[in-house]
């Protein structure tokens, strides 16, 4: 930590790594940047871990929702304390806080993953669709980003001159879908989602149908993040832009003898 007479500023490039779907426009990519580093990770895994452990323990329903929906609250109440971004542990809050509503409805454990199971069917039809109408999501998401949308935007200081610059609306265009090449990578890009989605669920429902919320939460675990972070991965392969060609070497003229 500076002391409070430090004056050195930090430098601009020293911003916080982006995270899902924006790493993906990034000259750099990092797996565990890409799922919110360690803290993300344990973010949104140890609600459900602690479900699983629980349960297998006891084979009691309400401890498990209770331990899991605990563990979900502290991680949000830890980011107010420390005034740091919310997004990530509020949504992992507001999963775990659905799974929990289903279970205790229903009287069944497998149903605490329910809800994340129909997602996956959502977003696989999604991606189906897009596909075979030949509007890739990912090349929407991706161009979507590029173009400036989504953005966050910082506070510039208030001025007096009338002629100060202001940041240009986004612009999204559609003329990747003429590029061929371009085109043919967003594609594939899209159905390694669609794989992921559609490998979730021929793992995961006949489990859920056969009630084996041990497993079950085993197999989400290990096909939630880290699997997500290796899709991402394979996904910024696909559509990364290549490096631009090095400027040509200068020549001195020769000297006149």
């Amino acid at each position: 930590m500076e002391s409070p007479e430090s004056t050195e500023e930090v430098p601009a490039t020293d911003a916080a790594p982006a995270t899902g779907l924006r790493s993906l426009t990034e000259d750099e990519f990092s797996v565990l940047s890409s799922v919110g580093g360690v803290r993300g990770v344990v973010e949104s895994m140890a609600p459900g871990l602690v479900f699983v452990v629980v349960f297998v323990v006891t084979r009691e329903l309400s401890p498990a929702l209770v331990a899991s929906m605990s563990i979900a609250v502290l991680a949000v109440i830890a980011r107010l304390l420390q005034r740091t971004p919310l997004t990530q542990a509020f949504g992992g809050l507001l999963g775990v806080a659905i799974g929990v509503f289903w279970a205790w409805k229903s009287g069944e454990a497998s149903d605490y993953f329910v809800v994340g199971l129909w997602t996956n069917v959502v977003y696989l039809v999604v991606l189906l669709v897009t596909t075979v109408l030949r509007w890739p999501v990912v090349g929407l998401v991706i161009e979507g980003l590029r173009a400036g949308f989504g953005s966050p935007t910082t506070q510039e200081p208030a001025t007096s001159e009338p002629e100060a610059e202001t940041a240009p609306a986004p612009v999204w265009s559609t003329a990747w879908r003429r590029d061929l090449p371009l085109m043919r990578r967003y594609m594939l890009a899209t159905w390694l989602w669609v794989g992921l989605f559609a490998v979730r669920l021929v793992v995961q429902v006949p489990l859920y149908v056969m009630h084996q919320v041990g497993w079950l939460g085993t197999a989400r675990l290990v096909m939630g993040i880290p699997l997500w972070g290796l899709v991402l991965w394979g996904t910024w392969v696909l559509v990364r832009r290549p490096a631009s060609p090095a400027a040509p070497a200068q020549t001195l003229p020769a000297p006149r003898r």
